[in-house]
């Protein structure tokens, strides 16, 4: 798939610092930039669930993964990764995350994170209370709003990206260990 809005030039100074925290300049910034109001508002919204802190940063990771992997978004599928690996989180079960359902890495809280994070992604959303009920006894109230926001936020950049065509940038290659290819109980959000 190519790009379906081509991409816009960068003011100088933000491409080098992209370049210097990434080794290259996202791809999405490149295109959102024909709109620097809406670039500059997706980086600033990005920049501050990143600095959240009442949930744990996997259970975030996977969780955006596991959005990324749903919606069909490889380029935050393979940020994703590479920021696992940048953060330095487990990458034995990062690298699952496409395949969540069939790999036996992941702890039951894992799990119910990820199934969550699918539920939220399906349309219409098929969370349920009892899904909902037993991560907030698990996780309590600040994490649960935290990681549900995180995941609203994960469509955001997910259906954006890839309505955008915009595909993996290769990031992911740089960790050791390679990312899982999607099992095929994965698939795209549902369109009902």
């Amino acid at each position: 798939m190519a790009l379906r809005v081509p991409k816009a030039q960068l003011p100088a100074e933000l491409s080098e610092g992209m370049i210097q925290q990434l080794g290259a300049v996202p791809e999405p910034v490149e295109v959102m930039w024909h709109s620097p109001a809406v670039a500059r508002a997706a980086q600033a919204l990005g920049s501050s669930a990143g600095g959240w802190g009442a949930a744990d940063e996997s259970l975030k990771s996977f969780a955006h993964m596991a959005v990324a992997t749903q919606v069909g978004c490889s380029w935050c599928l393979d940020i994703g990764y590479f920021m696992a690996r940048n953060n330095k989180l487990d990458l034995a079960k990062a690298s699952q995350v496409p395949r969540w359902r069939e790999s036996e890495v992941f702890t039951p809280l894992e799990r119910d994170v990820m199934e969550y994070a699918e539920a939220m992604t399906t349309t219409p959303p098929t969370v349920t209370d009892e899904l909902s009920a037993g991560l907030l006894a698990r996780l309590g109230p600040a994490a649960i709003v935290e990681l549900t926001v995180y995941i609203a936020f994960a469509n955001f950049a997910t259906r954006s990206n890839a309505s955008l065509g915009i595909e993996s940038q290769g990031f992911s290659a740089a960790c050791e260990i390679p990312l899982a290819a999607p099992s095929r109980t994965s698939g795209v959000a549902s369109t009902a």
